[in-house]
């Protein structure tokens, strides 16, 4: 039976991967800060019993290094960086900047998701699938760039495609991939309501490219439907 490991897992785009992939018969380790406190991911999980529940703040790397050792026996097919932070506001533009929000943008965007990938890198290579998926944002393009703003949330995304490009490099001669994902405008806490598609449309167009992935696609920055984008 395949094995994911999902992080920020207790809503939005983690809490219907791991609803999707539980349904699917999968075994789920499902990550979030404060398991006790997630209402809906412990009814989730009350349902289906393959949904192993697991305290995980990406931004700890010493935590993260324990759930290594915990799970030191474990064969992970797909690793999924989910877990992310918007630092900015309205109030704090160019000029007003929040430097320690954007150092912590910076740890959890993009530090936290290369060392989840160094931590569980041989349950990873154990594995059928072994694959590392980052769910980015288009926001992270240069090239898309054309209305400005958001600087500590755009530069920690571009900063993870950067990372994860180099990283499927160094670990294609490994027979490990990575996939970067924009999961499009989804309508969650953090894309807010206003958005184009909901979670299920998101989650279910990502499944469906993770399924049919290849090592020769590895360091891919693609939307949910599986349209290219540019760096």
């Amino acid at each position: 039976m395949a094995t994911v490991l999902i992080t920020g897992a207790n809503r939005g785009l983690g809490l219907e991967f791991c609803r999707q992939y539980a349904a699917e018969g999968w075994n789920v380790i499902a990550c979030s800060r404060n398991p006790d406190d997630a209402f809906d991911l412990n009814n989730l999980a009350s349902r289906h019993p393959i949904i192993q529940l697991e305290q995980l703040d990406v931004s700890e790397f010493e935590q993260i290094d324990a759930l290594s050792r915990k799970l030191s026996d474990c064969c992970i097919d797909v690793l999924i960086n989910n877990a992310g932070v918007y630092g900015d506001k309205k109030s704090g533009g160019f000029g007003r900047l929040d430097y320690q929000a954007w150092t912590n943008s910076l740890l959890i965007n993009t530090q936290a998701p290369i060392k989840m990938a160094e931590a569980f890198l041989e349950q990873i290579k154990r594995s059928d699938k072994k694959l590392i998926v980052n769910i980015s944002s288009l926001m992270g393009s240069i090239a898309d760039n054309t209305g400005g703003g958001s600087i500590l949330y755009r530069s920690s995304k571009a900063a993870l495609n950067a990372a994860m490009k180099s990283l499927a490099i160094g670990l294609k001669d490994q027979s490990v991939g990575v996939l970067t994902f924009h999961p499009g405008w989804v309508k969650t806490d953090m894309g807010g309501p206003n958005g184009l598609i909901n979670a299920e449309e998101s989650i279910s167009g990502m499944r469906a490219l993770i399924e049919s992935f290849s090592l020769d696609q590895s360091g891919s920055f693609v939307k949910y439907d599986g349209t290219p984008l540019p760096w």
